[in-house]
Parts: structure tokens; sequence; C-alpha cells
């Protein structure tokens, strides 16, 4: 049986021009991501954990390949996810989806639901047909929990819960084998925000799913998490398994993390 990870990053690096004043040396850059290297395996959950502008969302944008790293190795089941282009990075694509921070933000306002769902199955799968399709949004929408008179209807109609569901469905349609959570709860009441992540431990079990969960909270990551990466400046100051990192830190900064937190969820 096959124990090959299904992605793996390797000294991974990123860097922006930095903000300079008037009388700044021109051409500093800021490094937002400096040498992460993790491998996950099938099946599992990644937590990234860390406070805002650590590079987290950084992170995750190159591993989806929103934006290119200046430097590193990512590989994806196995083959070179960065060498792929044109229909060969297309197809590695359908494979790793992104659930957004902010479900207002990242459903288009002008599109009625089914449009939204439906959208990767356009671009990716046109040969389908229109009843084909509509089936698939269908099954797809009642697997989050929204029944078939959601199609018609447009984002606003929603609540915040229930639009995090809709962009988990349009996450789901193209079938990934992994999903990236960018603080997927954050913009969400605490007790709406406890309903998703029990909606993505069902999907995970149901749909043999391997999940990237990056979030600022720790009670958070802790719920979902078999691994957890401390985050800070750019790199990882710890890596290990969720009840270690978690109950037993030992980098300073993870500790003090912990010692923040009233009490860690087991």
């Amino acid at each position: 049986m096959s124990t090959q990870p299904i992605l793996v990053a390797r000294n991974l690096r990123k860097s922006y021009p930095a903000a300079t004043s008037a009388f700044g040396a021109p051409g500093r850059r800021g490094m937002a991501v400096e040498g992460v290297s993790f491998e996950l395996e099938r099946g599992e959950t990644l937590g990234i954990v860390g406070e805002s502008g650590c590079g987290k969302t950084t992170l995750a944008r190159m591993l989806l390949r929103l934006i290119e790293p200046d430097a590193g190795e990512i590989e994806f089941r196995g083959e070179n996810f960065l060498a792929a282009h044109g229909s060969k990075l297309r197809a590695m694509r359908r494979g790793i989806q992104m659930v957004f921070q902010d479900p207002a933000g990242s459903l288009n306002p002008r599109m009625r639901v089914g449009a939204i769902v439906g959208e990767p199955l356009a671009i990716h799968e046109p040969q389908l047909s229109r009843p084909e399709r509509l089936r698939r949004i269908i099954e797809t929408l009642a697997t989050v929990g929204l029944d078939a008179d959601s199609l018609k209807r447009f984002p606003h109609e929603f609540s915040g819960g229930q639009r995090q569901r809709i962009g988990i469905a349009r996450a789901l349609i193209m079938r990934p084998d992994v999903v990236v959570g960018d603080e997927p709860v954050s913009a969400l009441d605490v007790s709406v925000g406890a309903q998703i992540l029990e909606l993505l431990a069902r999907l995970q079990r149901e749909l043999n799913l391997t999940y990237i969960l990056i979030s600022h909270s720790l009670p958070v990551v802790a719920q979902l998490a078999t691994r957890v990466a401390v985050m800070r400046s750019g790199q990882f100051v710890e890596l290990g398994p969720a009840a270690q990192v978690l109950m037993q830190p030992k980098d300073p900064y993870t500790q003090s993390l912990v010692a923040a937190v009233p009490e860690i969820p087991a």
C-alpha cells in the first residue's frame, strides 16, 4: 500500500517589495514566507496557526498556485505542481480547492447560487450536458445542507453561515482531494462557526478529504487538526501532532499562544 504524501512543500519562499519612506533604500523586499517545508498525508488535517500577517494566506495561495513562489518545490499527488502549465495545470488544480475567509466577499453578488456552484464545472467539464451539470450542483448543495430552492437565489438572500456553505459547495463540486480553508470561520459568529467546523468534519469522513486549515485561533485548529504547524514571521517555528503541539508546546512562541487561550478543547 502506497504511503506517498498527497502534497509536499519544500523550502517555499515568497517576498514582496517592502514599504519604505521617501528616504528609504529602494529595492528592499520583505519575506512573507521563508523556507517552509511540510508533507501532507491523505485524510489528515494540517492546521496552520499564527497571528495576522505571519504569511499563512500567502502560503495557502502558493499551494494553489494563485501566486508563484520565488523559490522552492511543490509536489501534488507525486507530480511537480510548479512545472505544470496549460491543460496539465488545470487538471491538477481540480484536485486542490480553496474555501475563503469572507463568505460574502468570495461570492459574486450578481450571480445566482446555481451559477456560482456550477461555474467550476462550466470551466473544467464543459462536455457535461445541462441536466448532468444541474444534477451535480443539486447533489453538492445537498451535501452541505442546502436544498434545490437555493439554486435561483442570490448570495445576499442567505445568512453568513449559509453563504459559507455555498463556498464549500463550490470547492467540492470538482471532487477535490485537498481542500484549503483560509480562516473559514473567522467571519462568522461562534455558534455558526462551530456548525461549519462540524460540517467540514463530516465531509472529511464521508468524502475522504484532506484538509489544510489556516487560522489565527488555536481552539478552531484544535477541533479538526491531526497535525499543527505554528507560523511566525513567514516560518514554521513548530510542527507536530496536534496533541503534542497544543498540550506540550516546545517553542516559546507556541507556549505564549497556548497560554493566551483559556482552554484548548480536547
